[in-house]
């Protein structure tokens, strides 16, 4: 790790054959929102060499509550090019291949394809159908695989834990992930998700988020809140368990 000392209280837990497997491991990330973000800079912080950044969207106003990407001097940048920037800051050794781009089922492929190595692949984007296409390409290609459920309309960053899916209850899009999973024969994928009850948004206040965001060319038609403690807290716990499986702690 070209003698670096960034790493230095890392290794005093790890120690150096964990580090070593963890700078030689290539980790991607899709999705750098309130989980992906925080996720990707634990990562970086934690010694992972490569890192494979996957998001097409920019950092936006209302992303300053929860996403460690999110400052005013970035409003209007692209999300992985801003992480690439902080990944820098902390480590410059750091390998970062950025895609500015959404995850789709029938771009996948390419994708990982032009990524190279995946060690371990960091689900923490929001639509069913992409989720589903990762976990499909994940246990096709046998690559170890976590992915984010619910962390929206959450209060308790403390009710969130790793289980499998099939262990998993109250979290909506959880209970959409089973059935949809089952479809496809697959019955076991490791999350990271809440029991908690998610909270119902106020409805006017929800409606005026819909409509001023509609303005910006937005179709929403629900926006679930965020709180500034949810969605980094399931992003950590996902990192976590990425080092601890990579560095076969």
């Amino acid at each position: 790790m070209g003698g670096r000392h960034e790493f230095d209280r890392t290794r005093l837990m790890l120690g150096d054959a964990v580090m070593e497997r963890l700078w030689r491991s290539s980790v991607a990330v899709f999705g750098i929102g309130g989980v992906g973000s925080h996720c990707a800079q634990a990562l970086a912080r934690s010694g992972v060499g490569r890192l494979i950044l996957v998001d097409g969207d920019s950092v936006s106003e209302t992303n300053l509550n929860r996403q460690c990407v999110a400052w005013r001097s970035t409003i209007g940048q692209k999300k992985t090019a801003v992480m690439e920037r902080m990944i820098r800051e902390i480590c410059p050794d750091i390998r970062v291949q950025a895609f500015e781009t959404f995850v789709l089922p029938d771009n996948l492929e390419a994708l990982f394809e032009q990524a190279g190595q995946v060690d371990y692949i960091v689900d923490a984007i929001d639509t069913v159908a992409s989720k589903l296409a990762l976990a499909v390409y994940a246990g096709e290609h046998e690559i170890p695989l976590i992915s984010s459920m619910g962390t929206g309309n959450k209060l308790h960053p403390e009710r969130f834990r790793i289980a499998d899916i099939s262990e998993t209850s109250v979290c909506p899009l959880c209970r959409v992930m089973r059935r949809e999973l089952k479809k496809r024969g697959i019955l076991h994928l490791k999350v990271v998700f809440s029991d908690e009850t998610p909270r119902t948004p106020d409805p006017e206040m929800e409606a005026r988020f819909i409509a001023e965001e509609s303005k910006k060319g937005s179709a929403r038609r629900h926006v679930p809140g965020s709180v500034a403690f949810a969605p980094p807290a399931a992003g950590l716990i996902m990192a976590g368990e990425v080092v601890r499986g990579v560095g076969g702690v």
